[in-house]
């Protein structure tokens, strides 16, 4: 078991179809928008899990630890995970993030990454190779923003290229922004699931 990233406990043992890992910065600069990306992101999970053939894993980090849960087909699961964290001041911790999604990767594969946050406070090269592993075994990162910081942005934007995801904002203040933010991690979702069926599809026709 990976020791760096804490796992909590789930009653689903069953092997995933299509896995996507949602990814959250808990850290205390994020404590002012949590309860609206909490609601959001819960809801999220909640549809996410209602296909039935999506498997979802919550990994957070706040203060010293970045925990992960175990995979769940139920969004139900995770929205309960996700209203139990509350924000803790500490510095980022993308690359163990990084690091477990690879990890995840090498058991079975891991068909999309989410990161909700607002700050990087990590050796950018080091997160850059991070994310070239990722592009190479075709993991697409897909950051999402909170905050105007430009440095920011930049890393998160060249991180997100080197795994052929996206970069968004996330501005609570902003009218549109969380309905807007709701559809694309449902669309990363959606494209989790295609990208399985299309498998199973080809190799049906073997």
């Amino acid at each position: 078991m990976d020791k760096s990233v804490l796992h909590m406990p789930s009653g689903n043992p069953a092997l995933p179809r299509a896995r996507v890992i949602y990814a959250i910065d808990a850290t205390a600069s994020r404590e002012h928008a949590w309860s609206i990306a909490r609601d959001l992101q819960a809801r999220m999970f909640i549809e996410a899990g209602s296909t039935g053939i999506l498997n979802l894993q919550l990994v957070y980090f706040q203060g010293v630890i970045c925990r992960a849960s175990k995979w769940a087909s139920r969004g139900e699961d995770l929205a309960r995970w996700m209203g139990a964290i509350q924000c803790e001041a500490g510095l980022t911790q993308i690359g163990r993030t990084l690091q477990h999604a690879l990890r995840e990767h090498e058991k079975a594969p891991v068909h999309g990454i989410t990161f909700i946050g607002d700050a990087m406070e990590e050796d950018l090269g080091v997160l850059g190779a991070l994310a070239d592993e990722l592009g190479t075994a075709g993991v697409p990162l897909h950051m999402f923003q909170e905050g105007n910081d430009a440095a920011v942005r930049n890393a998160f934007r060249l991180l997100a290229l080197k795994t052929g995801g996206t970069h968004s904002a996330f501005n609570p203040a902003v009218p549109k922004t969380i309905e807007r933010l709701s559809a694309q991690l449902n669309e990363v979702a959606r494209v989790a699931v295609a990208s399985v069926a299309a498998i199973g599809t080809n190799r049906s026709r073997k």
